[in-house]
């Protein structure tokens, strides 16, 4: 394993870590990097059951990756109306979303051909 997917990997665990800490619900991983012209090497999709926890998640997941790995998102779009809020930590992007709105936009079937990881939830 190269440096470069460990440091993955371990941003990875830290994401999954700050969404569990707030309860995040539906967790999957999509691992984009087979895909040809995909923007990152990994989607990661969980939801929150309403705009207050959407936005623990994505306080959470910040806070964590912050104290643990001394890293911050390159950007953050959504945050005023917290239905769906995309973290870009570059090769890692990650979608937090309320059920409704995912189940609308279904960015799991648009990259149907990645390969995905469900995250069993701990409660």
């Amino acid at each position: 394993m190269t440096k470069k997917q460990a440091n993955v990997d371990t941003l990875i665990a830290t994401i999954i870590s700050g969404i569990e800490d707030v309860k995040g619900k539906e967790t999957i991983i999509l691992d984009l990097r087979e895909i040809d012209n995909t923007v990152c090497d990994y989607f990661i999709i969980c939801e929150g059951t309403s705009n207050t926890q959407v936005n623990a998640i994505v306080s959470s997941i910040q806070k964590k990756v912050s104290k643990e790995l001394k890293d911050k998102p390159w950007h953050i779009e959504g945050e005023d109306n917290a239905e769906w809020i995309l973290m870009d930590y570059v090769n890692v992007v990650v979608h937090v979303f309320q059920k409704h709105i995912r189940e609308y936009y279904d960015i799991e079937s648009l990259w149907g051909d990645a390969k995905t990881t469900v995250i069993e939830s701990k409660f």
